[in-house]
């Protein structure tokens, strides 16, 4: 017992104190992006790059910086790199998630805005329960949700809380691009829960389809099956990311667009 209370001793606190604390992040971290307005003329280099197609020309001004989508992004970084006239900034901002789908277009020389919380969230201040589900994820979202449930980050110290039965949850939590053989479970776990609900969507699959957005196999995303509140892009996104966008669900966290 006593070398019990030694090494607790020796390793101290090691939760943050987020959010009156921001996290420091790996330098490799890309986060939210920044969009510089720039005259582009013929060079279609960043098109060409993005693996998502997550670029997309700005009404009126085909020939200058595109505008950036959020929610198909893999912050890949590509688009940075083989852009000649730098107009691409990765700011290493983790806080992207947003009750609009609209709110993850990056436009250039624009700044992100914040939002209001949606009237039907604001039951959930004290107390949030997720239900979560893979709807034909690749694992690696669903990692850094089961990640918050650590010391570092400790999601029950907010009223968040992982819950095995639909029935038991407040919002259903969903990752992946929505297969084929998940639709199914994905509406059987919605129908089974209490209203009112809220639906996460969460990692650009989920958001968009992502890598699989045009497969025959899967349905493009949460949206395509159900209504969403929340919109938490990356692939995956950061743990603050999520932990952000939660927060956001219970109005401690402004969501910017």
């Amino acid at each position: 017992m006593l070398r019990i209370v030694k090494e607790r001793l020796h390793q101290k606190y090691r939760t943050l104190d987020y959010p009156r604390k921001d996290p420091t992040l790996s330098s490799r971290y890309l986060g939210r992006p920044v969009l510089e307005s720039v005259h582009c003329g013929t060079c279609h280099a960043c098109y060409a790059a993005c693996p998502t197609g997550a670029l997309l020309p700005a009404p009126g001004s085909e020939d200058r910086t595109p505008i950036l989508d959020m929610g198909s992004c893999t912050f890949c970084g590509a688009c940075r790199r083989v852009c000649p006239n730098k107009a691409f900034v990765f700011t290493g901002e983790h806080r992207m998630a947003s009750f609009l789908r609209e709110g993850l277009i990056v436009a250039p020389g624009t700044v992100p805005e914040a939002q209001e919380l949606p009237e039907k969230c604001r039951m959930f201040r004290r107390s949030l329960k997720l239900r979560q589900v893979s709807a034909g994820g690749c694992n690696a979202c669903e990692a850094d949700c089961n990640v918050l449930g650590t010391l570092v980050y400790d999601l029950g110290r907010f009223g968040i809380d992982f819950v095995a039965s639909p029935r038991h949850a407040d919002a259903l939590l969903v990752t992946g691009p929505v297969s084929d053989n998940m639709r199914r479970a994905l509406l059987d776990t919605w129908q089974a829960m209490p209203e009112p609900r809220l639906v996460i969507a969460v990692g650009s699959c989920a958001v968009s389809g992502g890598l699989f957005g045009d497969s025959a196999q899967c349905h493009g995303g949460v949206a395509s099956v159900l209504p969403v509140d929340m919109f938490i892009p990356g692939c995956p996104p950061n743990p603050w990311t999520i932990l952000d966008g939660l927060l956001a669900l219970q109005g401690v966290q402004s969501p910017q667009r």
